[in-house]
């Protein structure tokens, strides 16, 4: 898929609206019962880049950046606010934020995920765009070095170790992260004076698979 490493800016995403969407099937029966059904494995998230826009030099900048990912052709990273690192906002990501794996004395390679835990119910989400520089990582809670213990490919998630995790040792995780998404419309459909009066240009952007 095309994509580019580049991210959204951040201070015009700080403003934007959006979050999680799941396809659920609804089946209505006729004794009033349903059967529901989820094709989708994971959620796919959905935001409008338009609310986060201040001034003329904002839409300045998203047009630049709309017009140099070639509209809808290239995916790039987006920071959700609400949802951007391996533990709450507020808190500052550690080794031990998120548990990515189990070592069997032979794999070397494990995926950052991030796990939504609500009561007897989780989703474990697979993490494609750390942010390079982030990423922590423990083994059994002793905390590994970057470049010397392992690597990271912030293109991918995926951490490698030099030397494979011994057998039923936890492999745990804290990092911050982007979502990869691409603009869902072809256009942007605005004006300086209707800007300048208040009229927000709607740009909508939607989660790719990567």
């Amino acid at each position: 898929m095309s994509f580019h490493e580049v991210r959204f800016p951040t201070d015009l995403s700080f403003g934007s609206t959006g979050g999680p969407e799941r396809r659920v099937e609804i089946v209505a029966l006729s004794n009033g019962f349903e059967e529901r059904n989820a094709p989708w494995a994971h959620s796919r998230r959905r935001y409008d880049a338009g609310l986060g826009l201040r001034s003329a030099d904002d839409l300045a900048d998203v047009i630049a950046f709309f017009e140099a990912r070639g509209g809808q052709l290239y995916g790039f990273r987006w920071k959700d606010w609400a949802d951007a690192k391996s533990c709450k906002p507020l808190a500052t990501p550690a080794p031990g934020d998120q548990l990515i794996g189990v070592g069997d004395g032979s794999s070397t390679d494990f995926q950052l995920s991030k796990t939504y835990l609500s009561g007897p119910a989780s989703y474990t989400r697979p993490i494609r765009k750390p942010v390079a520089g982030t990423v922590r990582v423990a083994l059994d809670g002793v905390e590994a070095s970057e470049g010397v213990d392992f690597t990271v490919d912030s293109t991918t998630g995926l951490v490698s170790f030099t030397v494979a995790p011994g057998n039923a040792v936890q492999i745990t995780a804290g990092f911050e992260f982007d979502v990869p998404v691409r603009f869902d419309t072809d256009r942007i459909h605005t004006s300086l004076a209707a800007f300048d009066a208040g009229e927000v240009p709607s740009i909508p952007v939607v989660e790719v698979r990567v």
